[in-house]
């Protein structure tokens, strides 16, 4: 017949003649006496956990979307071996979603008074700073049958930079910046330009470059080039109220702004121009001001990496007073905001002669490709009224726009891998004119 319960699971362990139908205490005794021994004598050789030394290094910074390695050394002081599972602990940020038990689980073996490495490989999916956790290790005797776990504090922080994706554009605009310096067509006259050369006049060159005086020594009408003076001040400004937390193509229209900002930032320091960035909304949120040509870069990137939309109503009059504090001289004022009407006719416009009246100002927005998508559209009856809606949300955006423009402010409005490219066309063209 067949054993059921205790008789079953002794039978099973060759303690129990089959056909005995209930075992004695002498039996259970018998059986559990030895698996205890077995395992005091595990716990005995397993290496203790607490005395272990544990030390990082590795990288401290990434940009979003690449991996970061951070490596663990494990010392083991005891004259045991250690046979150990471990999990080292990160913000569950740190990685891609389903890939973080394969990545911050390790199995290890050190012998005894040696050490060994470990890497834990990150690949964040935020920006900002992550730190390390408790690293949980559980010591195994040499038979598995009893383990000895505990947690120690090691700390380590990666900062997440932005991505710079636009970085790819910066070779054309450096292209675009050397012919505009290098050039001997006539630049308009205005404040930021230098005098360059003379050369002979041409239909169409601007009038007032004429150079009466060096074309009464010749025979030929001259004029005046001029070339775009260096070191001039450019103040990058970040709206970081709620209409940049929006979400465009699934990222914040913050993120959109900062790449842009980014790549005007490294193409204004090639050009010798001074960069500083202000982040706003009621309060400063970074300040970046005096840095070297060669310095500006990392410095944004690193402001910028912490910096995330405040869900509250920027304070236009806040921003505006910031500004004109930290650029207490003419400059050129880049504003990446939103061109929502209500933010802007409420908002900026009021405050805005402020800054006109001393800086060249130019305002980026983070357009919706999906409003363009949903304007073409066509076939049903929905599909009409989203056009009509997404018609209207066009016009509105074009209404803002030419009311800025007739404050005398450059507007750049543009989808989110169209903002840095055009930003920097609009410096270049500024630039060109004369106007910085």
């Amino acid at each position: 017949m067949a054993l059921t319960g205790r008789a079953a699971l002794l039978a099973a362990l060759g303690t129990l003649p089959i056909g005995i139908w209930e075992p004695s205490w002498t039996g259970i005794l018998a059986v559990n006496a030895p698996i205890a021994l077995a395992c005091a004598c595990d716990a005995a050789l397993a290496a203790p956990v607490r005395r272990l030394g544990l030390t990082r290094s590795g990288d401290t910074s990434v940009r979003l979307g690449e991996t970061a390695d951070v490596t663990l050394t494990v010392t083991n002081p005891s004259g045991r071996p250690l046979r150990a599972r471990l999990r080292d602990a990160w913000p569950p940020s740190s990685w891609e979603p389903g890939t973080e038990v394969a990545a911050s689980r390790h199995r290890l073996t050190v012998p005894a008074g040696e050490r060994r490495r470990l890497t834990t490989r990150l690949r964040p999916t935020r920006r900002g700073d992550r730190q390390a956790d408790r690293i949980t290790i559980r010591s195994y005797g040499p038979l598995g049958l009893f383990a000895r776990q505990g947690s120690h504090k090691v700390p380590w922080t990666v900062r997440v930079l932005p991505p710079f994706t636009s970085r790819k554009h910066l070779p054309s605009k450096l292209a675009r910046l050397r012919e505009l310096d290098g050039r001997t067509s006539v630049l308009t006259r205005g404040e930021g330009t230098e005098f360059d050369s003379l050369r002979e006049y041409v239909p169409g060159d601007d009038t007032r470059s004429i150079d009466w005086r060096a074309t009464a020594r010749r025979t030929t009408v001259a004029v005046r080039t001029w070339r775009p003076e260096r070191d001039r001040h450019i103040l990058l400004v970040l709206d970081t109220g709620r209409t940049s937390a929006g979400r465009v193509d699934d990222a914040p229209r913050l993120d959109a702004s900062m790449d842009a900002a980014l790549l005007l930032a490294a193409l204004a320091a090639r050009a010798g121009d001074r960069v500083d960035l202000l982040a706003y909304d009621r309060r400063v949120r970074a300040l970046v001001q005096g840095r070297a040509a060669g310095e500006v870069l990392p410095s944004l990137v690193n402001a910028m990496a912490n910096l995330e939309p405040e869900l509250v109503e920027t304070d236009a009059r806040g921003l505006t007073a910031t500004a004109l504090r930290t650029a207490p001289r003419r400059s050129l004022i880049v504003l990446l905001t939103s061109l929502d009407a209500a933010p802007i006719e409420e908002g900026l416009l009021p405050v805005l002669p402020l800054l006109t009246q001393r800086h060249t100002v130019l305002v980026a927005s983070v357009a919706d490709p999906h409003i363009a998508r949903m304007a073409k559209a066509r076939g049903n009856t929905e599909a009409v009224y989203e056009a009509a809606a997404a018609a209207q949300a066009q016009t509105e955006r074009h209404r803002t726009a030419e009311q800025l423009q007739r404050h005398g402010v450059t507007v750049v409005d543009a989808t989110p891998d169209e903002l840095a490219p055009a930003l920097a066309d609009a410096y270049l063209a500024l630039k060109a004119a004369g106007r910085l």
